[in-house]
């Protein structure tokens, strides 16, 4: 039982625990190695003992934060998934996101919850296409960066290259923490700026096991029997050159204006414990947010939080539902009452759980900057705030405006009840978005999403979770927008023959188009019409 919140005891006690939390997102390109990245940090911390297996799946070899049948089938991460763990003396909430475009909402929503983010680079592409889409939203919440260039095991680019296109790309400048030695396929190591030492490469059992290191001094005169004299050589050269560079400003890299940036290889753990070490010491513990009250911060006494993410059928037999939900401030103990922002009412929170990927535990106790899984009986909604305090709703979390658009019905007409009630969660989960269209005569039931690769895991979903198979048919819409006012009825409004009206889940009136002219043209045939591109603007 945890002392009353109004005591000088509870006070000491909630600083101790906030200040040892860390909570935050790795985010990339597919395939840069972000899972796998993930995976070695758990295999670090000692959470698993053997990177690739999944605790009582014998010789399956999966990764951890890849729970879902069809990630294990694709190799891929198609939802985000929350992990805790210690390590020295640190609390761990690690946030492992989709990096596939077509998953990018999941993946901004993560970021709303997140206090800092590892930015992964492949060594050998640099920044690639939706690296620069995911900074871009971890600089709109100034959070702090911490660059990992992966898969040094392998032919690199010039990592003073890689320096300047984070500066011309990302426009944020970077301060190498270690510094690889041989990246034309011949990886010897990397030295470490802070200890003046070699660590000397070795891939460690195919990246299974954690590695023994292999470090020297760069001045011993024991070098050169362990590394060549044009290694050496050049590495001298290059540190004198970082030298005269950016100095690291842990304030700068605190409001992301600085990237610490980090030399290694996920597959093989070499530089993952490293950088671990030095991230944890750099990087924040929990930050406050805004809400309609102002600025909340961790140590506030009263519990609060907001709702991320809401995940259907993480256990399929129990047909279970879980709102992941990132604690704001004070601390959560089993059993208390909170407001809820969805309702307006009073709940009880009885048995939260924290998580390692789709293996999880109850909770006794929980602290601001901690990822809790909350059972949900259908009230919870993405961005619902909940509060012990006073009645607070924290910033909305955006909703983005799907480009793609199909009509769905079941195969099966007797299906149906399944069929909707697996759409129903599925587009409370945020994974997609419901339409109903009625101007063509009859009633027609439209999914949208951000990118197709969500179609493909919507029907994977509803055949394994709800037993139903669907039909799907392709529409030409590429925008929609919601109607914030308008001069007359919306089937009255004047629009192109190529453009749609429908209602969303809630009932919203929605407008639905081809093209940008399309939308320019309603807004000038139909003065006093106001779109929106998001529903939470309206």
């Amino acid at each position: 039982m945890l002392p009353a919140t109004d005591t000088q005891e509870f006070k000491e006690l909630l600083h101790q625990q906030v200040d040892k939390r860390r909570t935050f997102a790795i985010i990339s390109h597919p395939d840069a190695g972000k899972t796998t990245l993930t995976e070695k940090l758990l295999l670090y911390s000692g959470a698993i003992r053997s990177a690739g297996s999944v605790k009582a799946r014998k010789s399956d070899k999966h990764a951890t934060s890849d729970w879902m049948d069809i990630e294990k089938q694709r190799g891929i991460s198609v939802t985000s998934s929350a992990m805790q763990f210690e390590y020295d003396g640190y609390h761990i909430n690690i946030l492992d996101t989709p990096g596939h475009q077509d998953f990018s909402e999941d993946t901004y929503r993560v970021l709303v919850a997140a206090d800092a983010a590892v930015m992964l680079i492949d060594a050998a592409k640099g920044v690639e296409a939706q690296t620069i889409k995911l900074f871009k939203v971890c600089r709109m919440r100034n959070i702090p960066i911490f660059t990992f260039v992966n898969k040094m095991d392998r032919a690199a680019r010039d990592p003073f290259e890689l320096m300047q296109e984070l500066e011309d790309v990302l426009g944020i400048r970077s301060c190498p923490i270690n510094w690889p030695i041989g990246v034309d396929g011949d990886f010897q190591g990397v030295y470490h700026r802070d200890t003046k030492m070699v660590e000397l490469y070795e891939n460690g059992d195919h990246g299974k096991k954690k590695l023994d290191k292999l470090d020297i001094a760069l001045d011993d005169p024991a070098i050169h029997d362990v590394l060549a004299q044009h290694y050496i050589d050049r590495l001298n050269e290059e540190i004198e050159l970082l030298d005269i560079g950016e100095e690291f400003d842990p304030e700068r890299v605190r409001k992301g204006e600085l990237t610490p940036m980090f030399f290694g290889s996920a597959v093989t753990n070499f530089g993952v414990e490293p950088f671990l070490e030095r991230f944890l010491k750099f990087t924040p513990p929990p930050l406050s947010r805004l809400s309609d009250a102002g600025e909340i911060g961790p140590e506030e006494p009263y519990f609060s939080g907001f709702v991320f993410k809401i995940q259907a059928n993480m256990n399929p037999a129990h047909r279970d539902r879980l709102a992941f939900m990132r604690i704001v401030s004070g601390a959560y103990q089993k059993g208390m009452e909170v407001w809820h922002s969805g309702t307006g009412k009073q709940v009880t929170l009885k048995q939260p759980q924290q998580f390692m990927a789709d293996e999880r535990e109850a909770v006794e106790e929980a602290w601001a900057g901690d990822i809790i899984g909350l059972f949900d009986p259908g009230i919870y909604q993405l961005g619902d705030t909940l509060s012990s305090g006073p009645k607070i709703h924290y910033e909305n979390i955006p909703v983005f405006a799907p480009e793609f658009f199909n009509r769905v019905r079941p195969e099966d007409s007797m299906k149906r009840k399944q069929f909707q009630k697996g759409i129903s969660q599925l587009a409370e989960e945020g994974a997609i978005q419901t339409f109903i269209r009625t101007e063509t005569g009859r009633e027609e039931f439209m999914v949208g999403v951000v990118g197709v690769l969500q179609f493909e895991v919507l029907e994977h979903r509803l055949k394994t979770e709800y037993q139903t198979k669907i039909v799907m048919e392709g529409m030409p819409f590429r925008h929609v927008r919601w109607v914030v006012k308008s001069p007359k009825p919306i089937e009255d409004l004047k629009l192109t023959s190529t453009s749609g009206r429908a209602k969303d889940s809630r009932g919203r009136d929605v407008l639905l188009f081809e093209n940008e002219w399309s939308i320019r043209l309603a807004c000038e045939n139909n003065e006093g019409l106001e779109l929106a591109e998001t529903a939470n603007r309206l």
